[in-house]
This record gives structure tokens, C-alpha cells and sequence, in this order.
């Protein structure tokens, strides 16, 4: 019987593209829960007879006051992620606003309310952390000698 030598010419990958891929899996689970969080905040249910995703945020925000603040703390605890996914500084800016006009437009009774709705600040968030952590993993891994194939 012959012997399968197709594996045998692969090189092992060395510790630090290990070490790499286990802090890369780390933090793709972390986006992971980020995301979910903010679907759950943002587009956790669909309102009877349409396609319109509303989420806890919305619901809350119906609250005067108390509702805002408190999705105004999940939202930044959501962007507070970026600082251990190394988010860049304008990024960090950018979720920022994002979370200042979803406050914003939430302290508007009603009107806020429905507006919020389209805005989704949440998931805009886990949709630049997800972007920005999949671009630097890319280079990241090409820096040591680990080519993504797309």
C-alpha cells in the first residue's frame, strides 16, 4: 500500500502564528458575543406583519429617561470592546457617535423611539468592530507567514 505523503510536505506552523490563531480564535469568539448582544439590543424580534427588526433598545427606550441611559450603558459597554480588539482611535470616535446620535435620537419621545428603530447603533458598532478585526487579522497573519485564502 502506498503511503499518502501530501500532508507530510506542510510545515508546521510555528509558535507564534500558534499563538496567532489561538488570540485570533479568542477574539472571534468575543465579536461573537458582541454581535449578539447587539441584535439582541437592536433587532431581537420582528413586529407582527412586517419585516421590521425591533430590539430591547427600542423597548426600553419607551422609558423616559431610565430606558436611554440604561441602552446607553449596553451600548458602551459594546464599544468598549474595541479597545481589546485594538481598535484604532477613529474608530473608537466613530462608535462613539454612533452611540451619542442613538441617545440622541432616543431622547425624543416617540418619534425617537420609531427613528431608532433605522438607526441601529448597536449593531453598526459590531458590524466596524467585526470589519476592522477581520482586516487586521489579515495582516496580522500575513506578517508571519500565514496566507488566508478567500
Amino acid at each position: 500500500m502506498m503511503k499518502d505523503d501530501s500532508m507530510t510536505n506542510i510545515p508546521a506552523l510555528s509558535e507564534k502564528q500558534d499563538a496567532l490563531l489561538a488570540q485570533h480564535a479568542v477574539e472571534q469568539a468575543q465579536l461573537a458575543r458582541v454581535e449578539s448582544l447587539a441584535r439582541t439590543m437592536d433587532a431581537a424580534f420582528m413586529i407582527p406583519g412586517t419585516k421590521i427588526p425591533l430590539g430591547v433598545d427600542t423597548i426600553v427606550g419607551l422609558v423616559p429617561g431610565i430606558g436611554d441611559t440604561v441602552s446607553l450603558g449596553i451600548a458602551a459597554y459594546i464599544a468598549s470592546h474595541g479597545i481589546g480588539l485594538k481598535a484604532k482611535k477613529h474608530h473608537m470616535i466613530r462608535m462613539g457617535w454612533n452611540i451619542f446620535l442613538d441617545w440622541l435620537i432616543g431622547l425624543v419621545p416617540v418619534i425617537g423611539d420609531i427613528l431608532d428603530i433605522g438607526w441601529r447603533g448597536n449593531l453598526r458598532n459590531a458590524a466596524l468592530l467585526r470589519r476592522i478585526s477581520e482586516d487586521r487579522w489579515v495582516k496580522e497573519r500575513a506578517d508571519v507567514g500565514i496566507i488566508d485564502h478567500v
